[in-house]
């Protein structure tokens, strides 16, 4: 009984060492010819992409200067006892600075980078777009949206380039109020 039992493991040894066997010959075979292009090829194509008016400049929203509106934000509500949340993203909602203040409740980091969305995308104060709900109540699910007061644009010129949402006050007035100090702190070059 003992020599069918070691008879099977042996068998079982066999057949686990060719399947790793051919699991790895697969993959060297994939990672060869995976790289089987070269990179002067793969530039030549990207490069031919790119002719004629195929690309555009876009202007972006420094580090620095989405740090000086979120402290600016975070300042104003701290000098009127307010615990909140801010959260500045770029021009393509991605989030570039965040600050949780001390105290500020759970729910208020997620709905400050919300805003802040909501802002950059339709580029108005998220107080005005809330009104809109009225007549195209369907907006509300679109994803990564909060239709609350909260919520500044960021303009250079005529193009939106940032958002600042702020929440966790008493009142989505009151968050807004602190998100358009930190928009005015970029605007007067802080």
């Amino acid at each position: 009984m003992q020599h069918k039992a070691e008879k099977f493991s042996t068998r079982a040894k066999v057949v686990t060492s060719v399947a790793v066997l051919a699991a790895v010959g697969a993959g060297v075979a994939g990672a060869v010819s995976a790289s089987a292009d070269t990179p002067a090829t793969a530039a030549a194509v990207a490069a031919a992409a790119v002719k004629g008016k195929a690309t555009t400049t876009s202007t972006h929203l420094t580090i620095d200067a989405a740090t000086d509106a979120a402290e600016a934000a975070l300042k104003a509500a701290r000098k009127e006892g307010q615990r909140v949340s801010v959260a500045v993203v770029d021009r393509n909602g991605n989030t570039i600075v965040t600050l949780r203040g001390d105290g500020a409740g759970p729910q208020a980091y997620d709905s400050a980078v919300k805003k802040a969305y909501t802002a950059v995308s339709w580029n108005a104060p998220t107080s005005q777009l809330v009104k809109r709900l009225e007549s195209a109540p369907t907006l509300k699910d679109i994803p990564g949206t909060l239709f609350l007061a909260g919520g500044a644009p960021v303009a250079y010129g005529d193009a939106p380039i940032a958002g600042i949402g702020v929440a966790g006050a008493p009142s989505g007035d009151l968050d807004e109020k602190f998100a358009q100090a930190g928009a005015t702190a970029i605007a007067d070059g802080r």
